[in-house]
């Protein structure tokens, strides 16, 4: 799979010559480097290993450190393998955008979902609460209500939905068009909403 890393700038809309209106979601995707080529031989299957953003020296141990040296590069933030990549780029090689990417093709994003923290079960499950009260309660409209079986089983099975930590989830987005490519400001325009918030992380895959 082919694919880049970058952040997530945040959204816009785009108008076209006939006046629609679509919304997009802006990435920057600056120019990741190789700092490690993997194959059949070597290591029993083929991948490159793409790095992102600057990290600082002092984060990192020295063998990351010697890692990163070896491809003549600086320590970077995020580091991913793409297997099977197709890409002819060795140790130390930038891969930009438009090495992978058109505007119209078809791409898969991925990201980490906004962490909500604890929360109940009508924000977590969309329990009815309130006017369509749940089951098993009496004047506690956002509570579960009854949580319990009967003698039989007489425990709470595994799985219930009940309140707990919300968000922070993995999530992909698949099948979203290229916009607008900009590659003098390495951003790259993709149809719709992809999770996580302003700057965090995405991996950007083609179809």
């Amino acid at each position: 799979m082919n694919g880049l890393i970058g952040t997530k700038v945040g959204m816009t809309s785009i108008y076209s010559a006939d006046g629609k209106y679509t919304a997009c979601t802006v990435i920057e995707a600056s120019p990741n480097v190789v700092t490690q080529v993997k194959s059949e031989d070597s290591d029993g299957y083929n991948a490159l290993q793409l790095s992102f953003g600057e990290g600082k020296a002092k984060n990192f141990n020295k063998a990351i450190t010697t890692h990163f040296q070896n491809a003549k590069t600086t320590p970077k933030k995020k580091s991913l393998e793409f297997r099977d990549c197709t890409l002819d780029k060795g140790l130390g090689d930038e891969v930009r955008l438009e090495d992978l990417f058109a505007e119209g093709d078809t791409v898969h994003v991925s990201g980490r979902s906004k962490g909500k923290g604890f929360q109940g079960v009508i924000k977590r499950h969309g329990f009815g609460g309130v006017q369509n009260a749940t089951h098993g309660q009496h004047n506690r409209l956002r509570a579960p209500g009854s949580i319990g079986a009967s003698s039989y089983p007489s425990k709470v099975v595994k799985g219930l939905r009940m309140g707990g930590q919300n968000g922070t989830d993995k999530i992909k987005m698949r099948n979203l068009k290229i916009i607008k490519i900009m590659s003098e400001k390495n951003l790259i325009l993709v149809k719709g909403a992809i999770p996580g918030h302003k700057g965090s992380i995405v991996i950007i895959e083609k179809k």
